[in-house]
């Protein structure tokens, strides 16, 4: 191949309407990728619960989605989803405002800079208990409001497939999302609830931002078949899709966003490849 072209950074654009009347929970939503997601199913019609710990960054969301130029409709609520009560009352308020839920996204996350052999017992507990049994007792408390055509998305991890030292327990419970996920299709497919996972590489939010500078970043995007890494709205685009009618025949599935960067057998191969390319 003859000249390098740039890297597309396209990205498909929200489809007005198409989840119109449906309103959606969209948990760990005051930043990052899910607030991405919050923004995504305004803009297509989504009346969208923003929830999660931080009330200040939470109502930043919603106000931003409410005040824009092409204003959704969107509210917020706080929870912590360690807590069963406080799910519950997440649940409780979303019923009572909009009538129904038809979407439940999980994606309130916590990580650790821990492994195997250092990983504590709180630690252990703050992430399973955020990660994994959190999302459990949303969908779980969820469920008496979900209609025939629901849908479940959870938003899980590269790390579920391939992973590195020190993320653990991060990395099982990733893993682990993906086998809850399976569990959820098969139940609830026979009373018309889809639940799929979706599981990002390298995306672009606060925390990462913090970590990549200068030529680390550049390294980062260069070891990417796409050229890049991700932002909130790549996963958004793809939570929307699961969440809609478009996906209607679609359950139990863990979709890949990143990049192309789980394919890549050797960087160094890859890398003199498409530096010649």
């Amino acid at each position: 191949m003859a000249g390098r072209t740039e890297r597309s950074t396209k990205r498909s654009s929200p489809m007005a309407g198409r989840l119109e009347n449906r309103t959606a929970i969209v948990t760990g939503s005051t930043r990052g990728i899910g607030a991405g997601i919050a923004r995504r199913f305004a803009q297509e019609g989504a009346n969208v619960v923003v929830s999660g710990r931080s009330e200040t960054e939470g109502r930043a969301v919603a106000d931003e989605i409410t005040n824009s130029p092409s204003p959704g409709e969107a509210t917020f609520v706080p929870v912590d989803v360690r807590e069963p009560d406080s799910v519950d009352s997440l649940v409780e308020a979303t019923a009572d405002r909009y009538g129904t839920i038809e979407v439940v996204v999980n994606n309130a996350a916590v990580q650790t800079e821990t492994g195997v052999s250092d990983a504590s017992l709180e630690d252990w507990a703050f992430v399973v208990e955020t990660d994994f049994r959190g999302y459990w007792l949303t969908v779980k408390s969820a469920l008496e409001h979900l209609p025939e055509g629901g849908s479940i998305v959870n938003v899980s991890s590269n790390h579920a497939g391939a992973t590195m030292p020190n993320t653990f327990p991060y990395n099982a419970v990733k893993a682990g999302i993906n086998g809850m996920t399976r569990a959820m299709a098969v139940e609830l497919g026979p009373i018309g609830i889809r639940a799929n996972t979706v599981n990002p590489g390298w995306i672009e939010v606060e925390r990462t931002r913090a970590e990549l500078e200068g030529e680390r970043y550049e390294s980062l995007e260069e070891i990417h078949p796409l050229g890049r890494i991700g932002q909130p709205a790549d996963v958004a685009g793809v939570a929307a899709f699961l969440a809609s009618d478009d996906a209607a025949f679609v359950t139990g599935s863990s979709l890949l966003v990143d990049g192309g960067r789980t394919a890549v057998m050797e960087d160094e191969t890859f890398l003199t490849y498409s530096n010649d390319a």
